[in-house]
């Protein structure tokens, strides 16, 4: 896999700017945290190299002076609001962030229900957290937020607000997804902090866009692509334009909210500590990126991919056509058509002359292997055998699994299971191919060249189901399916 991004470096500079971003308001930062703290999928499939749990791994350098609040907005607890991507409930996600951030070293000092205004399923929710230990407070929801400024800053404003114990100087503030009032909490804890006497500041972390990048450069096209069911869109800032003669890139809700930012701050401090949206940023990402092309070729294969995605959950019911038509008009700002993704037309082709459903994956030499429904295996199972064979060189004739060892498998999908589709997923060809492994040679050196599939692309001509959408995404491959059902 070719890399266009020094993710070491990232480690190293990213920690450096947020430890002096700490120390310019006395040590005490209110951080936050958009996006994804680990998991970051995006980020690794347009900056190649980058590692989905980077900004962890970078955060880890300062564990011992950090402390995490999660929020959730009482109004996502009402509405039970699933995260798509794991497919739980927010409230369900708040206590399987903790536990996470708490495996990984870091002290979880509480957890904030913002809009809170007496939701009996927040109430419930709160008192849930309370019996297990956790530290629990309520922000309210404020008349005029955020253009009031006056009542805002004020304490029938924020002042109204639980006031949040923390005990160490940079304290990160994230939650389950967006919309949850993150920065509110953040503005409140300025505020309430100011009353005590206490200096403190407020920053965010938020990978994209990249603010030192190009308006369009495909990495930051590319996040428009993956943020179009929210309209989210790139913007010069104007306002850094102006304080500095420079162009930097942000989106429209954060230079649409800066002049009430600006304002919010003048009333907590007097004045406010910057002069733009993104002088708030602590993103360091831009300078990390060690092959601008490799990173180019990348963001257009995913905006490619967020295309599909969107296609996809139109077919299920799930999606809109405006994210759709706002994606077509990112492949022409991009210069791409769906054909910039070089398996799309091999599958297709295939599937047109078998009659059956395809898949086909480009491998990082280049190299197109197709593969089609059979009678014993999935496309997607028999497109990773194709794959691995061809990577190890085993003659494309050669069995890996013999029928004789899949015929049972099948019937006991069938017989005991009470499966309809006999054929082997992905994950059952792979367990099958470890149990060859210990006595076949070809079986043993085939999987050997498993990490070899990582970074590459694959096309399906139908979609897939959940299995084999984990099975690419735990092996690094970036997935398109035709909006089609299975027949």
């Amino acid at each position: 896999m070719k890399h266009g991004f020094d993710n070491d470096k990232y480690l190293r500079i990213q920690s450096e700017h947020i430890s002096e971003r700490v120390a310019q308001f006395g040590n005490k930062l209110y951080l936050e945290l958009g996006g994804k703290l680990f998991d970051d999928y995006h980020a690794s499939r347009v900056l190649p190299g980058f590692e989905p749990d980077s900004k962890l791994k970078m955060l880890s350098k300062l564990s011992d002076r950090i402390e995490i609040v999660i929020v959730i907005s009482a109004t996502d607890i009402e509405k039970n609001k699933v995260r798509g991507d794991l497919g739980i409930t927010y409230d369900m996600d708040v206590l399987r962030l903790r536990k996470e951030f708490q495996n990984r070293g870091f002290m979880v000092g509480s957890v904030v229900i913002t809009h809170y205004n007496g939701q009996s399923s927040a109430d419930a929710f709160r008192a849930k957290l309370e019996r297990m230990g956790i530290r629990t407070y309520c922000h309210y929801m404020i008349d005029g937020y955020p253009t009031n400024v006056k009542l805002i800053a004020s304490d029938e404003g924020f002042g109204k607000n639980d006031y949040i114990e923390t005990s160490r100087p940079l304290v990160i503030v994230t939650a389950p997804g967006p919309g949850s009032g993150k920065m509110a909490v953040c503005l409140s804890q300025l505020y309430n902090e100011h009353k005590r006497g206490i200096q403190a500041g407020y920053a965010k972390f938020e990978t994209f866009p990249v603010w030192s990048l190009p308006l369009k450069h495909p990495v930051n096209i590319a996040y428009e692509a993956a943020t179009a069911d929210l309209n989210d869109v790139n913007m010069i800032d104007p306002f850094h334009l102006d304080a500095y003669g420079k162009t930097a890139i942000n989106y429209n809700r954060d230079i649409e909210i800066f002049p009430v930012l600006n304002a919010l701050f003048e009333g907590i401090y007097g004045e406010s500590p910057y002069k733009s949206p993104t002088d708030m940023g602590v993103n360091m990402v831009g300078f990390c990126i060690s092959d601008d092309e490799v990173c180019r070729e990348a963001s257009k294969n995913e905006i490619v991919l967020r295309y599909f995605q969107a296609l996809n959950k139109l077919a299920q019911g799930d999606g809109n056509e405006a994210e759709v038509n706002k994606i077509e008009l990112l492949f022409k700002q991009a210069g791409i058509d769906t054909s910039y993704r070089k398996p799309i037309a091999v599958a297709r082709e295939r599937a047109e002359r078998s009659g059956r459903p395809c898949s086909a994956i480009e491998l990082q030499d280049g190299s197109i292997i197709s593969a089609e429904t059979s009678d014993l295996l999935g496309p997607s199972a028999a497109l990773i055998l194709n794959a691995i064979k061809h990577l190890a060189g085993i003659d494309h004739s050669v069995k890996l699994i013999p029928q004789e060892l899949i015929e049972p498998i099948q019937h006991t999908k069938t017989a005991y299971l009470r499966g309809h589709n006999p054929r082997l997923h992905t994950d059952e060809v792979l367990v099958a191919l470890s149990v060859l492994s210990t006595r076949d040679e070809n079986a043993r050196k085939a999987l050997e060249q498993l990490p070899e599939l990582k970074g590459c692309q694959v096309h399906s001509t139908v979609m897939l189901g959940e299995v084999d959408h984990k099975i690419f995404k735990k092996l690094g491959v970036g997935l398109t399916c035709d909006p089609a059902r299975k027949p």
